[in-house]
This record gives structure tokens, C-alpha cells and sequence, in this order.
């Protein structure tokens, strides 16, 4: 049924009970993952599902690994729109039956996060919501915009009043202001004045709205169940629920989905698609697809192509758990040495675990990560793992597995060395705080204490993507990270203050 209602928006947001700002985000010595490149968000919608709500959290779950710090949902039913907004994970604010039945209607869209600088804070956590002159719009994004601060600059001085740091709520000030009547209309306005990366989800009165920047830099997806149409940002947010994925959603395209069924928009001159690179190294989950590809497998060949180009002879091939598991045995594969689980990971260490002193911190560091001595002890290993950041979590690696007795540790990463930073969706340090970019492959080796240190080359990338190499006239990928091409500009960098960089680190 079609309703011309108003949306009027019901808050209920809270920090989950006893959760601190300073323990969500606990620091291990010795982590993993602490020097990860970071996702900073994934998205998903549904329309016209009984159950909208709760198919909405289990999306967002199976979407939990592109972002643990903050989730929330936003509905509709017809006259009003609910919106839960929570720190924490999906889990931890969306597995009460009670919230979920607080977010009444049958569209939903949804938001994981994760923050990349300085504290989450509630009025940061997505879906945005707004009430505007056509009725309700609330918006989820995925990515970020490189002149979302500039937009803002602008908006502000012509008197807009801002209520979070996000580059998302620029979207909304944007869509506000178009002079366009039809809400299609004005939202095309608003995203055809965004540069950067961007996958879009937005819900108002009659519709939901899926977008994705003109180069594809960011994923999305449709998908279908029970007739009902979905949007999220991975496959692997279709499988969970059992529904049946249909496409990628194309770069530039804009999709509508309403009652009168489903409209796809391409309002942009057409270009080239260059999605993320990373996507397929690491940020997707291992059983999506992205672009049609499978992640998993992609990740094997990866690994391949580096025991054609870097291999060494060696007794065991051990995996870094869990970015390095497809690429090292894709490795043990094309080289033929065995694949150990010479690592061992606990899953079952809380993040809140509160270590109070220097000396049980230091008692502390194998907690979630140790050595599989038996399979290490004596051999000469090749330790495989998907990228290297700053380099102090591999020093830390290294030290490891000389201590449980390696006899040799020769360090193989599947992509090529990160030399610039990310400015897309993707949490990386400044330049000056990227190892490759500061130092030379054998400087990275002495600082790591590896006995030999090797990297896939960008051609090798292009190769176990099935493309013959880098057309550095016409790049299939967003490739930034490696190559220093970036493929949108950067407006927002020619007015960095500290203030600016925080505000843009807070985006996606």
C-alpha cells in the first residue's frame, strides 16, 4: 500500500551497559590485527518484508567484518520512521527480540562502522536520518567523499546546522537544498556534486534508493527474497538470509526500488568501472563475490603468483590467521611445500579484557595469538600474510616464531608494498607512517627481523584478477595504495588543518 504520510523519526539509542568508549576499543600488545588496514563501513536494505527489521540485523551481521565499532537501523511502517542506533556490534545491540520489534515496517536499511580516528559517538552512528520538505529520508554510506569537507565548509557558511562529523550528513544537507521536486531528482542533484567513493542505501516514505559512485570504487549489490528486493554490500549478505543474488549494482547506476517495482538510473556520463583493489585482498569476506569474481579463489591465486615470483625454498608454509589463510594455500599449492597452521588464533578473547598493569600485560600478549611450536620448531617456514601497514605487528610475528624455534623466517606478503595512503573508505596512516613508503625492501627486511621479505608485484595483482597485467594507460582497479593513481580528485587535501583531517577520518 502507498502512503503519502510524513516520516517522524523514533530514537532509541544507547551505549550497550557498562561499555566505555576507552573499552571498545582495548589495546592488546600483541594483536594481529591492530595493524590492519581498516573498512569503514557496509550497508544494507530490504522492501516490502514482513520481518524487515530482523532480516536487516542478520545482514549486518554476516556485513560485521567491514565494521565492529557502531551499528544501526532505520524503518519505516508506513506513517512513521524508528531508528536504533548502538556502539558495539550488531550482536551486542540487535539480538534483544524487544529492539527489534521497536523498528516497526516493512523496509529497512541498515549500517555496521567502523571509526577511524578519536571515539565513536552515537550522533555519528548511520543510518542518517532527516526530515525534509517531500517527508522522511534517512541514508547509509559506504566509502568516502575526497571534497565532503569542502561541501560542508560551504553548507555551513550558508547557514546550515550540522549534527554530526560524517561526510554522510552532507548528503542529506545537499538533497534538502535541490530544487528538484521529485526526491529521485534531488538526491541525483546532491551525489552528481560528490567526488571519492560511495555506496549509498536511503529509505523515504515510498522507496528505497541505491547508489554507487561513478567509478565503482566502492561494492553493491541487489539481491531478492521472497520477491522482495535487497541492497547490501556484499553477497555474503545475501547468502545469510537464503536470498538469491541478482547483480552488482553498476558504477554510476542509481536504483529505485518502490511498490511499481524496481527502476535503474544512469545519470552520469559513462566511464570505466576501477573498483577497489582491496576489496578483493582483503576487506570482502572470503565466500563473497565481487564483481563476479570470487574473493576466495582470488585470494589462492594471489598466492600463487607469489610462489612464481618470490618463491624459496623452504619446509612449511604458514599462514598470518585469518588474512593470510587463502593466499598461503594458494602458495603451498603452486610451490608444493605443506601448508601448517603454525599460528594459532583464539577466537574467544573478549575485547574488554582489562589488563591494569605493564607486567600482566606483558603476561598477556599470546592471549590472542601463539605459536604452533610443533610445526615451527627447527623448520625453515614462509610465513604468508595479505599486506604490511606500519610493520610493527610482523616485527612482533617474526619475534614469535624465532622464540618457538623457527630456523628460518622468510616474510611473503600477496599485494604489493602500500606506499600512499587511502582515501576512500579505507583507514590508512599518514605517508610518513607506511613502512614501504619510508623505506627501501631491504630496510623493511632488517626492521622486521625476517631472514627474506618479498611482495606481489602490481602485475602479479592484475594477473590472479585474470587481466594480463597493469595498463597503466587504462587501470582496471583502483590501485592507489600501490601505484600512487588516484583516480578521483583529492579536493579536500589542498585545506588539511588537524581539525579538517579528524573531521575527514570520521567519514564513511
Amino acid at each position: 500500500m502507498k502512503t503519502r504520510a510524513r516520516g517522524r523519526i523514533v530514537r532509541h539509542e544507547r551505549t550497550p551497559a557498562g561499555v566505555g568508549a576507552e573499552s571498545l576499543m582495548s589495546d592488546f600488545e600483541f594483536d594481529l590485527d591492530a595493524d590492519r588496514l581498516r573498512e569503514e563501513c557496509g550497508v544494507f536494505g530490504i522492501y516490502g518484508h514482513p520481518d524487515a527489521a530482523a532480516i536487516t540485523a542478520l545482514g549486518l551481521h554476516a556485513l560485521q567484518h567491514r565494521g565492529q565499532e557502531a551499528a544501526g537501523i532505520v524503518s519505516f511502517d508506513g506513517k512513521r520512521f524508528h531508528s536504533e542506533r548502538r556502539l558495539g556490534l550488531v550482536g551486542d545491540g540487535f539480538s534483544d527480540r524487544a529492539v527489534i520489534e521497536r523498528l516497526e515496517g516493512d523496509r529497512a536499511i541498515g549500517h555496521v562502522r567502523y571509526s577511524t580516528t578519536g571515539e565513536t559517538v552515537l550522533r555519528n552512528v548511520q543510518p542518517l536520518f532527516a526530515e525534509l520538505h517531500a517527508g522522511g529520508f534517512a541514508v547509509a554510506h559506504n566509502g568516502n567523499l575526497t571534497n565532503g569537507l569542502t561541501l560542508r565548509r560551504e553548507l555551513v557558511r550558508d547557514g546550515a546546522i550540522c549534527q554530526s562529523t560524517t561526510d554522510t550528513e552532507v548528503v542529506l544537507h545537499l538533497v534538502a537544498r535541490s530544487k528538484r521536486s521529485r526526491f529521485v531528482d534531488a538526491f541525483i542533484d546532491a551525489i552528481a556534486r560528490l567526488e571519492g567513493a560511495y555506496a549509498f542505501v536511503g529509505l523515504t516514505n515510498k522507496k528505497l534508493v541505491g547508489a554507487r559512485d561513478p567509478l565503482g570504487i566502492r561494492p553493491l549489490v541487489l539481491g531478492e527474497l521472497d520477491g522482495r528486493y535487497i541492497l547490501a554490500s556484499e553477497t555474503c549478505a545475501l547468502d545469510i538470509i537464503g536470498a538469491r543474488f541478482i547483480r552488482d549494482i553498476e558504477n554510476g547506476e542509481v536504483v529505485v526500488i518502490s511498490d511499481d517495482g524496481i527502476e535503474s538510473i544512469k545519470p552520469f556520463p559513462a566511464r570505466s568501472a576501477r573498483p577497489c583493489i582491496f576489496e578483493f585482498i582483503y576487506f570482502a569476506r572470503p565466500d563473497s563475490f565481487v564483481q563476479g569474481r570470487p574473493v576466495y579463489e582470488i585470494r589462492k591465486r594471489m598466492g600463487a603468483e607469489l610462489a612464481a615470483e618470490a618463491g624459496i625454498d623452504a619446509d612449511v608454509v604458514v599462514p598470518v590467521p585469518d588474512s593470510g589463510v587463502p593466499a598461503a594455500l594458494g602458495y603451498a599449492q603452486a610451490s608444493g611445500l605443506p601448508y601448517e597452521l603454525g599460528i594459532i588464533r583464539n577466537h574467544y578473547v573478549g575485547r574488554t579484557f582489562i589488563q591494569p598493569t605493564q607486567s600482566v600485560r606483558e603476561l598477556g600478549v599470546r592471549m590472542k595469538h601463539s605459536a604452533n611450536r610443533s610445526v615451527v620448531a627447527g623448520k625453515r617456514i614462509v610465513l604468508i600474510d595479505d599486506s604490511i601497514v606500519r610493520g610493527t605487528t610482523s616485527v612482533k610475528i617474526v619475534q614469535m616464531m624465532r622464540e618457538a624455534g623457527a630456523k628460518e623466517v622468510h616474510f611473503r606478503i600477496s599485494s604489493p608494498p602500500i606506499t600512499h595512503p587511502d582515501y576512500y573508505g579505507i583507514d590508512t596512516p599518514q605517508r610518513e607512517k607506511l613502512l614501504a613508503a619510508t623505506h627501501s625492501l631491504e630496510e623493511m627486511r632488517a626492521y622486521i627481523g625476517c631472514d627474506s621479505l618479498a611482495f606481489l608485484s602490481v602485475d602479479g595483482i592484475y594477473r590472479a584478477m585474470g587481466e594480463p597485467g597493469r595498463d597503466p594507460a587504462n587501470p582496471k582497479f583502483t590501485d592507489h595504495c600501490f601505484t600512487g593513481d588516484y583516480p578521483t580528485p583529492l579536493t579536500d587535501k589542498t585545506v588539511e588543518t588537524p581539525r579538517q583531517l579528524a573531521l575527514l577520518a570520521e567519514a564513511g
